[in-house]
């Protein structure tokens, strides 16, 4: 995945995200990632033998926030 100066070039259309692009994405770290994986909160899937975001999950975590925040 290309970069720049520390920015993850996100490509249109991209269905997955593997552990690190979700990290930037989300600007969460890798191990609050993890945890919200294992909790249900953040959907993902194996492929193969790798742990991937898909893009939706993203959204859904993204709208979870929200909704969370404006009932405080």
């Amino acid at each position: 995945m290309p970069t720049t100066r520390d920015k993850t070039v996100v490509y249109p259309g991209q269905a997955l995200y593997d552990v690190e692009e979700t990290v930037v994405v989300l600007r969460l770290s890798r191990r609050y990632l993890y945890e919200q994986i294992r909790s249900g909160r953040l959907r993902s899937v194996k492929a193969g033998r790798a742990r991937r975001v898909p893009a939706s999950a993203i959204a859904e975590y993204v709208a979870l926030l929200e909704r969370e925040g404006q009932s405080v």
